[in-house]
């Protein structure tokens, strides 16, 4: 080699880094730790972009971004919502058909009796909304209480959120895939949280579409969750990477197993490959 010769940093493991948010970025309590936040930003400084991928609805999204100091694009609403924090506003967004929201709900109730909803209205100001009888999941996040099921369909919506007095959560998503069959899409991304969103649409048409944006692929790609619903974003990355609390489905997919979101799981895996 000549003497004077540039030596080239090594080319950083992965250029998108995709993160669910409950249960996997962060804590029980809604916070990110200072270990998290160092690697997130150790690994941004090596030349890699962080993408939340959630289910939450963009203005539940907003408050975390800014924590963060991001500016760039967030998934969210299970990738019915493409957001730019920078400019704070949807660049995509999928509504639900209401009509065909009601007819699903219909057909559910019809097999497993009654259940409670809510819905995310669409938009970046958009509210949760929730029928007697639903309890959040999340009891931090601000959700109005209407007077009856009809109230939820006044403005167009990105999902249905549904519980069911007894079934547990994989029965109820089992019973609603059966029961709506093309009508909608069925995820379970949390403890009580079942949904409704608009077909075909899931996690990966959302990273998809946001890493066509920013110019990255699947193979630059690393993504970590802990429910069912971040399966199709594990199939469309590279690698995906599941925490230590994370459901039984998707650690049967996952290509690694990391500590839990208490654990600091995203931490020590950033940690390793940005070094």
């Amino acid at each position: 080699m000549h003497p004077y010769s540039l030596i080239m940093p090594a080319p950083i493991a992965y250029s998108l880094i995709a993160t669910d948010l409950d249960g996997t970025l962060l804590r029980s309590d809604d916070t990110l730790s200072d270990r998290s936040r160092s690697a997130l930003a150790r690994a941004v400084a090596m030349g890699a972009q962080h993408l939340v991928v959630t289910g939450r609805p963009a203005p539940r999204v907003r408050p975390l971004l800014e924590d963060l100091g991001s500016k760039g694009l967030a998934v969210c609403g299970q990738g019915a919502q493409l957001y730019d924090a920078g400019a704070d506003e949807l660049l995509w967004s999928v509504k639900l058909d209401r009509e065909l929201a009601w007819t699903a709900l219909g057909k559910i109730e019809a097999e497993v009796g009654q259940v409670y909803a809510a819905v995310d209205q669409d938009g970046v100001d958009g509210l949760t909304l929730i029928e007697p009888g639903y309890q959040m999941p999340h009891p931090t996040l601000p959700a109005v209480r209407v007077e009856r099921r009809d109230d939820l369909w006044t403005e167009p919506i990105s999902k249905v959120l549904m519980r069911h007095p007894w079934l547990s959560d994989d029965e109820l998503a089992s019973s609603a895939r059966a029961a709506v069959g093309s009508l909608a899409t069925v995820t379970m991304s949390g403890p009580g949280t079942v949904e409704l969103q608009p077909c075909g649409v899931t996690k990966a048409t959302g990273l998809a579409l946001a890493a066509g944006h920013l110019g990255l692929t699947p193979g630059a790609t690393i993504a970590f969750g802990d429910m069912p619903n971040d399966i199709p974003m594990f199939d469309w990355a590279a690698h995906g990477v599941a925490m230590a609390n994370a459901h039984a489905e998707l650690k049967a997919v996952a290509d690694e197993v990391t500590l839990s979101n208490e654990d600091d799981g995203i931490a020590v895996v950033l940690e390793r490959l940005f070094r």
